[in-house]
């Protein structure tokens, strides 16, 4: 009997050579190869009349074979001729290379043909069909299903040498050896509430549709066995999501914190300046976590310049002031070493002296940091992942900040727990993240909002400028450095490439400083030392540095009140959540800022839309809805990266109401589990979730 967990290589008609191939494109399973589902439909079922055929049209005939002939063109390409009839008329059928059709067919076969007709060139008003889809009717039974002509036919994206005719038929002799009573991992009452097919059904369906189905609706994804998979997948992935968190709130805290007037009194002592009615909220919203006997799994989410940083330093100085550690874990080195600066100046007047810890510091002073936190005499860390790697120990940590996770992963609290820690968790990010998909990737967070900016934070103007304007760019740079401004000219690429038209940030370095010669110009790439990439940044900060050079290093985080302006190179190759990141570098004072978008020559219509959204708004979460469904959500967060599990059926950005409908049943149906993790193993949904993203998702937390 086929089971779903069977390796695909074992199919009749794969074998290794196309295994290999399918598992480059993820499909390693019957069940993987089941979730491949077609990307288009054609309508091969209605015949035409030979006669009736037109030039220009993809039509299906069915026809009786005449004659055939094989012989070779002038460059000794096989050509391979039939010519079939009907009542009506006859036509010819033409294949290229493809010798070994002359012992497939033979005088008084019975094909359907399907495919584009023409006029044959060598032969006035004579039509062919060049390498149509044929199927040969049995002539014991003509009236018998056909897979590839005479029906609705599913069109699948080719993989590796695996045509969509090859996939088609594996399909359909996999379909037929699945039993009808395979296991469904939506349960009933789910499924009758919602009114879903079941799950057999809507893989026959989906498949290979029933006579008359509606081709739109099957081209739309709107039919009701496609529903019914996009409903499947959101739904286990919601109850994964519920059963993690409810996995984790059953989790004894590793440090339960508290709250004191000592505690309030040296927070108002670190403080800068006067907290938004936000960052109040948030605030509270995360003591309560802290105190809490559960761990905090919470997500910040803010605009870029709301003011994040400072909520992190305040709930760290709570774990130090209660005796516990705190770490700050954030995507780059650069980053890091802004935060570190920042802490530093921030805790002065504290008995806390935050250390920082990165892949690239030196030797001996990263011993020394690593002992700092074993002894436990270091409170507060900051660094990149460099923080939780091996040989990495805390002594009694009980708060880790994330910032970035999207481009952090998901999936490092696991690590720390199988540390022996059980810390509270917060994740930060500056990202606004569409509510479709914060539900598919954060969906076992509790969720706070930062929507307030600082008193006296001045909006930025965004323009768009061609090739034509860049003198006048330049002097408008120049008014702006003479002033005593900063500027930023963003490069996406570092070194020049042979492959891509696009300026590099080293290159340009160099032919700016020339064109800026009354001020310092910096570079900054991810390729520098870190060294070097420091001492250009702290001169930058102070000033000594007025035009800084640089690559998307510098997206998030960094922050220079003083700089005002920002000209984005080949802003179409960036994404727009992207470009938003990286606008909020500047007005980040009182002055308010400019930012720049320069376009490449004759840009379409499209590319210039996508950048009129950034000149029309500066409403992050309106960017990134509109970046979401530019550029869907793999490429929106990095899912390969993140350990965000692959979704094969579902459209996020479409069917948002199918998401709230599965995260409301799926949330519900754990909530009603009995209190034992080791008894929901045997449950279909979980089984269905650890067949498919079993290690993606750690469920082995889920008991």
């Amino acid at each position: 009997m086929l089971r779903l967990d069977n390796p695909v290589q074992y199919l009749s008609g794969v074998g290794p050579r196309r295994a290999l191939e399918l598992g480059r494109a993820g499909i390693q399973t019957v069940e993987d190869l089941l979730l491949y589902l077609p990307f288009r439909y054609e309508d091969r079922s209605r015949f035409l009349a030979v006669r009736s055929v037109r030039p220009g049209e993809a039509v299906t005939v069915r026809v009786e074979v005449r004659s055939k002939q094989l012989r070779r063109a002038r460059t000794g390409l096989p050509i391979f001729r039939l010519v079939v009839a009907d009542q009506s008329g006859e036509l010819e059928a033409l294949w290229f290379n493809q010798p070994y059709l002359d012992t497939a067919f033979q005088a008084g076969d019975q094909l359907i043909l399907y495919g584009p007709v023409k006029l044959n060139p060598m032969a006035a008003g004579r039509l062919q069909m060049e390498a149509p889809q044929f199927e040969k009717l049995d002539r014991r039974d003509p009236q018998a299903a056909t897979i590839h002509t005479g029906r609705i036919v599913p069109v699948y994206q080719r993989v590796g040498s695996l045509s969509s005719k090859l996939i088609r038929t594996l399909m359909h002799r996999m379909l037929g050896q699945i039993p009808a009573a395979l296991g469904d991992p939506i349960p009933e009452t789910v499924r009758r509430r919602q009114r879903l097919l079941p799950r057999v059904e809507a893989l026959q369906r989906v498949h290979f549709p029933a006579p008359k189905s509606d081709l739109a609706e099957l081209n739309h994804g709107r039919d009701p066995a496609r529903r019914r998979l996009a409903f499947e997948e959101f739904f286990l992935l919601q109850v994964a999501l519920a059963l993690k968190r409810r996995g984790r709130r059953a989790e004894a805290k590793g440090a339960q914190l508290t709250v004191t007037p000592a505690v309030r009194a040296r927070l108002r002592q670190v403080l800068p300046f006067r907290l938004t009615e936000a960052q109040k909220r948030v605030l509270r919203e995360i003591k309560e976590d802290l105190v809490g006997s559960q761990p905090m799994n919470r997500l910040l989410q803010g605009d870029v310049g709301s003011g994040k940083t400072i909520v992190a330093l305040l709930i760290m100085l709570i774990a130090a002031e209660n005796g516990c550690q705190a770490a700050l874990m954030v995507p780059t080195e650069l980053l890091a070493e802004q935060h570190y600066r920042n802490l530093v100046r921030w805790l002065r007047a504290t008995p806390y002296a935050p250390i920082l810890l990165t892949g690239s510091q030196r030797k001996a002073e990263r011993e020394a940091n690593r002992k700092a936190l074993a002894s436990g005499a270091a409170r507060i860390a900051v660094g990149t992942h460099a923080l939780i790697q091996q040989g990495v120990e805390f002594r009694k940590l009980a708060l880790v900040v994330v910032d970035e996770q999207h481009r952090f992963g998901v999936m490092q609290r696991a690590d720390l727990v199988r540390k022996g820690y059980r810390p509270d968790v917060l994740v930060m990010t500056a990202t606004p993240i569409p509510r479709s998909l914060a539900m598919t990737v954060y969906g076992d967070l509790d969720v706070s909002l930062l929507d307030q900016l600082p008193a006296g934070r001045q909006p930025i103007r965004t323009v768009l400028k061609s090739e034509r304007s860049r003198e006048e760019v330049y002097k408008f740079i120049e008014r702006e450095l003479k002033r005593g401004r900063q500027a930023y000219v963003v490069y996406p690429l570092v070194e020049e490439s042979a492959r891509v038209d696009l300026k590099a940030a080293t290159a340009m370095a160099d032919q700016l400083a020339r064109r800026f010669k009354s001020f310092r110009v910096g570079l900054v790439h991810g390729r520098l030392k870190s060294e070097q990439r420091s001492a250009t940044m702290l001169e930058f900060f102070a000033g000594s540095v007025q035009l800084l050079v640089c690559t998307t290093v510098i997206e998030v985080g960094v922050d220079v009140s003083n700089a005002t302006v920002m000209v984005v190179e080949h802003a179409s190759r960036f994404g727009l959540s992207q470009l938003h990141q990286l606008r909020g570098r500047i007005g980040r004072g009182t002055e308010g800022g400019t930012c720049i978008l320069m376009m490449e020559p004759r840009l379409g219509r499209e590319a210039r839309a996508r950048l009129e959204v950034m000149r029309e708004t500066q409403d992050g979460f309106r960017i990134a809805e509109r970046d979401l469904e530019l550029r869907g959500p793999g490429d929106f967060i990095g899912t390969r990266q993140s350990g965000v599990p692959e979704l094969k059926v579902v459209d996020v950005v479409r069917q948002r109401d199918l998401l709230e409908q599965a995260k409301r049943e799926a949330f519900a149906w754990v909530d009603a589990l009995p209190a034992e993790p080791a008894l929901w193993r045997v449950l279909p949904p979980v089984q269905a979730i650890r067949r498919r993203w079993g290690e993606r998702l750690r469920l082995a937390e889920m008991g």
